[in-house]
């Protein structure tokens, strides 16, 4: 299935754009190659985390990085692993001004064989491609990332939920305060060991705020693409869902209240539809939706099973009242690299808190889509979303 995907991004890629992802065993660009790839080797390693010792998301980062530099006039530069450090940007550097600016996230797993292998990075990478284009950037990459991650495996956590974290960021490096496409970019991959979403093998619910007074994309926008400025603007939003007791935003859109986005996840429900047919559905890939990877493997898995309807479709605020009104709702979850599979047990919505019987469900299905992917992720043996490293 690898190669097959690649074949397929590739497909779709290869004609229309001048710059290109690096991707396993294939490269198009003619200065930008793994096998020149340039190694420089801290001399002062970190002490690593002990298994019992915490991990917090974000907050620890191995030895090494990946750094790869790009001009309109030369073109990439050689790419190098290098020791962690601090970046050199110029004040008027166009991503922190105009955040030109983008990243991905994905993880690399330690399987119960100490074989260290990337969760479907293709697919990431196909994902990073499309979010370079929408801002006129560069970008070329993942056998580099590999080989980064193969000398930072010592950093892959062992234990339930553990993984390392895969962030590749590219950033417009114009030192110029005109708005426009850059001459200058800067990629850079840095990793850093994360510890279980949630802790020991429990399952905690969150409740969602629903306000259509916020609204985090729109047609037209850029919601279906990584880039940092689509995050930033989140926070206050996430704050005021704190302040009414609430851990995450169910983002509305339209005037038919269109359910989105759960915090920076993708939404399903598990639920038997009005038709009768019981059914898992998500929003579609609108324009406004991020395509998750999580989000394409649930659904992938769940037509594989092919024990209920699975669609894509929009989904709006009423319909789900009348759902839950009904009794047919059973589950209703966010995916996302961070959580995997995150369930939902309350709503605020116009001041009154809705009820979702995810808990009371098992929540089964969550449970079971839980348990696949942790038996790829951590698997003894080879799977086709894995990429060994």
């Amino acid at each position: 299935m690898a190669a097959t995907a690649l074949g397929q991004i590739w497909a779709r890629k290869l004609l229309p754009v001048p710059w290109l992802l690096c991707g396993a065993r294939r490269c198009a660009s003619s200065n930008f190659k793994a096998a020149d790839l340039q190694m420089q080797m801290t001399q002062e390693p970190q002490k690593k985390p002990s298994p019992s010792e915490p991990l917090v998301f974000g907050k620890m980062f191995t030895d090494h990085m990946l750094m790869v530099e790009w001009s309109g006039a030369k073109g990439w530069g050689q790419p190098r692993i290098q020791p962690f450090q601090h970046l050199m940007l110029h004040p008027a550097c166009s991503a922190l001004h105009y955040s030109l600016q983008l990243f991905e996230g994905l993880k690399a797993y330690r399987g119960r064989d100490q074989q260290v292998r990337l969760f479907r990075p293709w697919l990431n990478m196909d994902r990073m491609l499309r979010s370079a284009q929408r801002l006129c950037l560069p970008a070329e990459l993942l056998e580099c990332i590999r080989r980064l991650v193969e000398v930072e495996k010592d950093w892959v956590p062992e234990g339930p939920g553990t993984s390392l974290y895969v962030r590749p960021v590219l950033i417009g490096n114009e030192p110029s305060l005109g708005v426009g496409c850059v001459s200058k970019a800067l990629l850079f991959v840095i990793l850093c060991p994360v510890g279980s979403y949630f802790p020991g093998d429990s399952l905690t619910p969150v409740s969602l705020l629903a306000d259509p007074a916020f609204i985090r994309a729109w047609i037209g926008g850029v919601g279906d693409y990584k880039l940092g400025g689509n995050y930033g603007p989140t926070v206050l939003v996430q704050r005021e869902a704190q302040k009414r007791g609430c851990e995450q935003v169910l983002w509305l859109y339209g005037p038919d209240q269109q359910l989105t986005e759960v915090g920076t996840m993708n939404i399903f429900i598990y639920w038997t539809h009005k038709d009768g047919v019981l059914e898992l559905v998500t929003p579609p890939l609108d324009g406004i939706i991020l395509p998750g990877v999580v989000r394409q493997s649930l659904l992938d898995l769940a037509q594989s099973w092919g024990e209920f309807r699975v669609a894509e479709r929009k989904i709006t605020m009423q319909e789900l009242l009348q759902a839950l009104e009904e009794g047919r709702v059973r589950e209703i979850f966010g995916s996302g690299t961070a959580c995997q599979v995150c369930p939902v047990h309350q709503i605020l919505y116009e001041g009154k808190n809705v009820h979702i019987p995810t808990m009371e469900h098992g929540p089964e299905l969550i449970l079971r889509f839980q348990k696949e992917l942790r038996a790829i992720q951590y698997g003894t043996s080879a799977h086709e979303w894995m990429l060994t490293v």
